[in-house]
């Protein structure tokens, strides 16, 4: 009897370490209307500067010109890698240099910062990049 009631605290103190671990990732990831507007709905053209394939958002950062002539870099939010590659995203979609066109929706705060919905790609194919939060089709309705 010993044994298993150390066993169920042994189990209960990894999965506390285990929950405690991941609380940082939890409370940082955010809802789309915590962050930026579904009403301030923009279309941008820019340079390709870097893409991250990281988790929980891919980021795609451009460079843009600015109402002023002067070049701003502009983050865009994406959905999560391996939902990009379900959509027809590749490493070779978005070659640094290359001009997209990028539909997205700003900021709240006025950062230079934006949740993508669709890019248009240099050859001219559209590519959905939004999550499913800011009303975009989840990959669970998709025709197969």
């Amino acid at each position: 009897m010993r044994s298993s009631a150390r066993n169920a605290a042994l189990y209960l103190v990894v999965l506390g370490l285990g929950l405690f671990q991941t609380a940082g990732r939890v409370l940082a990831h955010h809802a789309f209307a915590a962050e930026f507007d579904a009403n301030k709905k923009v279309t941008m053209t820019g340079t390709i500067a870097e893409m991250q394939w990281i988790n929980p958002h891919a980021c795609l950062w451009i460079t843009v010109k600015g109402a002023d002539g002067k070049d701003e870099r502009w983050g865009l939010e994406f959905g999560p890698p391996n939902a990009l590659y379900r959509r027809g995203w590749t490493k070779r979609s978005v070659p640094v240099g290359a001009e997209v066109a990028v539909v997205a929706y700003l900021a709240k705060d006025g950062r230079k910062s934006a949740n993508a919905d669709q890019v248009t790609l240099p050859d001219g194919k559209k590519l959905f990049a939004g999550t499913s939060s800011n009303g975009a089709p989840d990959d669970s309705t998709r025709k197969r």
